[in-house]
């Protein structure tokens, strides 16, 4: 398995170092706009630009590489992405701030589907799953660490700016580096969104519902620690026991799931979440300890519903519609983090950072509701259907590794071999 990674070595550097730095700038930047006087609409409007970049990115990037390549692709979306945190301190006004939130939501898409789709190219049947896990690792270890470089300055000068700045631009060199063949072109994904409504309701409208609930703790969860009495420590802090909240739940939730109808995990999920998010709106006094406390509530839950759908989406699915079906929910993710943030941004003037939790809780209610409605209706699918529970990225700076998933891969027996390969294999058997 050790030998499988070493060819990997400097494209999973390159991610560490690309999630610690828009890590970094996804908290910076909302702790420093609310320092800068901007309003808590501008700063959910902002939030949301980053979102609506990723999924412009998700439909557009693929058609860049297949154009000129992944390594210049690379370094097109890394330089970009380099120079939009030095624009911020340089420019503090909404409309540039929401135009650069844009642009780095694409260009990072795009960095982010280069390095998986070359990670993939590079794994075989039998480490695909190994790797999926170390892949995991980095990014958990990553984003951690860019929230706690919040304390390395602070947030009211240059240094943090820059600091993220440099840390995109030096992604580019184990890129640059690397001895791995370039993968194929990335293919884009046609994605059918009744269609994905009539194999699995429950993971669509519940991806959905992530991305409205986390998209807004994401882009203003640090305002509302700020607005708690927390100073920088604590706002870092306070990211990073959500994050850590989500990271141990993967596991056993995802676990738990694969022995019983995961719609019930998912309610459950739903409830908990709701009740995280509700202890945060009411109790955001609290002083710093209970508030990493509630944070890790809410993270444990609402960071791990993502991946529960995604399991549900897979027992319902076939093998062959795997990546499609992952692809369409990540992009309904990615849509929902656009929605969330803007449509708490016109409420939040009148009540206060308080409803991002509020809302969040409300919207888990709700949609805990939708599946119970749906387990009375349907049946759940028999175990030994099920397919096996694999955790995705929890944090927002990624999209989920779908083509990394060991349950994508198809026997190579099933697959007939083409007219040319027949025509090779006789010639190799006539010379020998």
């Amino acid at each position: 398995m050790a030998r499988s990674l070493a060819p990997l070595l400097s494209l999973l550097l390159a991610t560490a170092i690309l999630l610690m730095g828009n890590g970094l700038q996804g908290t910076l930047i909302p702790v420093r706009g609310d320092i800068d006087g901007f309003s808590g609409m501008s700063l959910g409007l902002i939030g949301a630009a980053y979102f609506s970049g990723f999924v412009f990115g998700c439909w557009h990037c693929p058609r860049v590489v297949q154009s000129v390549g992944h390594i210049r692709s690379f370094a097109v979306f890394a330089s970009i992405a380099s120079a939009t945190p030095l624009i911020h301190p340089l420019l503090p006004d909404v409309g540039v701030w929401l135009l650069l939130r844009v642009l780095a939501g694409y260009c990072f898409a795009g960095l982010y589907m280069v390095i998986e789709s070359w990670i993939n190219e590079n794994s075989s049947n039998e480490t695909r799953g190994w790797l999926l896990g170390v892949y995991l690792v980095v990014n958990l270890t990553s984003v951690t660490l860019g929230q706690l470089l919040l304390n390395l300055s602070a947030p009211e000068g240059f240094a943090l700016f820059i600091l993220a700045s440099v840390l995109t631009s030096i992604a580019l060199v184990p890129i640059s580096l690397t001895r791995s063949m370039q993968p194929a072109p990335i293919e884009s994904t046609k994605i059918d969104f009744a269609t994905l409504w009539r194999v699995t309701p429950v993971s669509t409208l519940g991806c959905l519902i992530v991305g409205m609930t986390s998209g807004p703790f994401w882009t203003l969860g640090p305002v509302f620690a700020r607005e708690a009495g927390l100073d920088v420590a604590g706002i870092s802090y306070f990211m990073t026991a959500a994050i850590l909240g989500g990271a141990v739940a993967q596991i056993p939730l995802g676990r738990l799931s694969d022995r019983m109808d995961r719609r019930w995990v998912i309610w459950a999920i739903c409830i908990g979440g709701a009740l995280g998010a509700l202890l945060l709106a009411i109790f955001q006094g609290g002083g710093l300890v209970s508030l990493l406390i509630m944070s890790a509530i809410f993270g444990f839950f609402a960071l791990t519903l993502y991946s529960i759908c995604i399991a549900h989406a897979n027992d319902h699915a076939d093998r062959s519609q795997f990546v499609t079906v992952s692809s369409g929910l990540l992009l309904l993710y990615a849509l929902g983090a656009v929605i969330g943030p803007l449509m708490i941004s016109f409420i939040i003037p009148y009540t206060g950072t308080w409803f991002v939790f509020g809302f969040a809780a409300v919207t888990y209610v709700l949609f805990s509701g939708f599946v119970v409605a749906r387990i009375l209706v349907k049946p759940p699918v028999p175990e030994e259907q099920r397919e096996d529970f694999v955790a995705v990225p929890i944090s927002r700076t990624g999209p989920a590794p779908v083509e990394l998933d060991p349950r994508t891969d198809t026997e190579e027996s099933e697959t007939p071999p083409s007219p040319e390969e027949d025509d090779m294999a006789v010639a190799e058997s006539s010379r020998s």
